[in-house]
Formats: structure tokens, sequence, C-alpha cells
């Protein structure tokens, strides 16, 4: 690396032997250094006019790109921390990732629509004789709305262990589309409307409900 940092700087090394030769050559690379830096600097001044049209100190743009940085890394632990507390059945974790007002939708899924005390009876009931419950996420594609507001759409696989009698047991297989809103608070970003959209399963046993 720090050879051609070099080469770049002070242009390549090459004998003596014909000057003249020498001399063209470093004029040519000279041309080309220069056209090089041009076209960076076209390519920086595009990327300022057209992705950052409002912005025009410096600092104030670093500021805003570790802001969003931080936003998606805290809004993508949001979801990691539901999957976690539903697995877990940690409850009162689970009520910190919503807003008090949240609502909840897993009817595609075989729930209902309701709020966050509603749900929670009704996930310890459905959880009942599950054994272990494993939901994966997806990297989340998230869309601001402005900096206070996204909308979140993740993927999650989940595998099932499900007792069934007799010290026997039975994996089945579900696939969820979430479809999540999630606004920034006092306490950080928390979820304020959580939607599955889609849903499939896979070797469910005939007449299993949650």
């Amino acid at each position: 690396m720090s050879l051609i940092i070099d080469n770049f700087v002070d242009g390549p090394k090459m004998s003596n032997d014909d000057p003249e030769i020498v001399k063209n050559i470093k004029m040519q690379y000279n041309k080309i250094r220069v056209m090089a830096i041009f076209s960076l600097t076209i390519i920086v001044l595009n990327f300022c006019i057209t992705g950052c049209k409002n912005i025009s100190n410096p600092i104030k743009l670093n500021v805003m790109i570790q802001q969003e940085i931080s936003n998606r890394l805290e809004i993508q632990e949001l979801l990691s921390s539901y999957c976690f507390a539903v697995d877990e059945r940690d409850w009162d974790t689970y009520r910190k990732i919503f807003t008090k007002d949240a609502i909840i939708d897993d009817s595609a899924a075989g729930g209902f629509k309701s709020g966050i005390d509603e749900h929670v009876s009704f996930m310890k009931k459905a959880l009942t004789k599950i054994l272990i419950a494993q939901h994966q996420i997806s990297p989340c594609l998230i869309s601001f709305l402005n900096d206070q507001e996204a909308i979140v759409k993740t993927k999650c696989l989940c595998p099932m262990v499900l007792e069934v009698g007799d010290g026997k047991t039975h994996v089945f297989y579900q696939g969820l589309w979430y479809k999540s809103i999630v606004v920034h608070t006092a306490d950080g970003w928390r979820i304020k409307e959580h939607i599955e959209h889609d849903y499939w399963k896979d070797n469910m046993p005939d007449g299993f409900k949650f």
C-alpha cells in the first residue's frame, strides 16, 4: 500500500537512461493524476449537491451521518430484543419495547389485533405447550419518514419445539413478514405498530392452534 501511495504522490520511479522518455512519461502521468483528482472532486461535489442539498456545514453533515447510523443500530437492536423477549417469555422487556399505545397485529399467524396487555395475556397462553421458540430475523429494511419515525420491514424464520405428550416432542417451522412503525421517544426507539402481514408454516400438527 505504501508503494502505491508513494508512486501516486511522487510519480513512478524510473532510471535516467533516456531523459526525454522519462520526461514524456512523467508528463502523461501528471495528466492522468490531474484527471483523476478532477473526477474525484466532481463525484464528491455531486454527492454534496444531490444527496445533501441543505447541508452547508461539514461538521453538521458528519453529526447527521453518525446519528443515522446510531438510529439504525438502535432500531435493529429493538427488533432483536423483540425476538429474544418472546422466545424467553420475558414479558417485562416485551412491554418496554413498545409504546404504551402500541398496536400489535399477528392475525395472519392465527393471533389477533390488540394492545400490549391483551397480547401478553394471549402469548402466555399460546406458548404454553411450546418448549422452545427461536425467532431468527433478517437484517432490517429501515425507511425513515423523518428523524422521529421510521417504517421497518423484517423477515423471520421461527422453528418451534412442541410438547405432544408422553415425553415426546414435535418440531415445526414458521415464516413471518413483519412491518413495524417505530418512533423515537424520550427512552429511545420504540415500536408503535407491529404487524405480521404474511405467514407460512411447515410440519405443523393437524389441528394445532396457538
